[in-house]
């Protein structure tokens, strides 16, 4: 057989033939299939949120809708940020080297006058969800750095991190959680 198709240019030529015709036939069925399936029979997850949203005519929460559901963090929390002091919760999982190392830095602010930190395991995080979806928590490590009171006065205001923060990263997120001064817009 092997000699037959290496002296016979016909069957040499047949066989690459159906070698293109079994790829281009390979490609075209895993390029376009899962759109195809979604549209016939199975749909897909976000397709059933957009029918069911119209369906019902209600669409789903914007991020950090629930926030204002949620019950309150823990009184340690809200009494931090009642007397004024800048929260800083930093959400881990325990055992993670990234976690760990933003853990060993965030010490480094704790001794900070007017600053209020919490390191809470990412299996507690409900207890937290007021603030975790205000934010829009996605991910682990998470450096949550909450305004002090005297600074937002109305609506209590923070910003996220995520990964590994170095020791000056995270001095820098406490050093403008505190900043009361004039802002500029940045327009690219």
């Amino acid at each position: 057989m092997r000699e037959k198709l290496n002296s016979n240019p016909v069957a040499q030529a047949a066989v690459i033939g159906i070698l293109l015709l079994s790829a281009l036939f390979f490609f075209v069925t895993t390029m376009g299939g899962g759109e195809e399936e979604g549209e016939e029979g199975g749909a897909s997850a976000e397709s059933l949120a957009i029918v069911n949203a119209e369906a019902t005519g209600t669409a789903p929460p914007a991020p950090g809708a629930l926030a204002k559901v949620a019950p309150p963090p823990p009184k340690e929390v809200t009494d931090a940020f009642a007397a004024g002091n800048i929260v800083i919760l930093l959400f881990v999982r325990p055992g993670g080297i990234d976690d760990h190392m933003v853990e060993r830095d965030l010490d480094r602010v704790s001794g900070f006058a007017g600053v209020s930190t919490f390191v809470v395991p990412v299996d507690r995080i409900a207890r937290y969800a007021s603030i975790a979806q205000g934010v829009d928590i996605d991910r682990v490590p998470a450096l949550v750095v909450i305004r002090p009171k005297r600074v937002v006065r109305d609506v209590p205001t923070a910003s996220v991190q995520y990964g590994y923060q170095s020791p000056q990263s995270v001095e820098q997120a406490v050093v403008d959680a505190g900043y009361e001064g004039p802002t500029l817009n940045y327009h690219p």
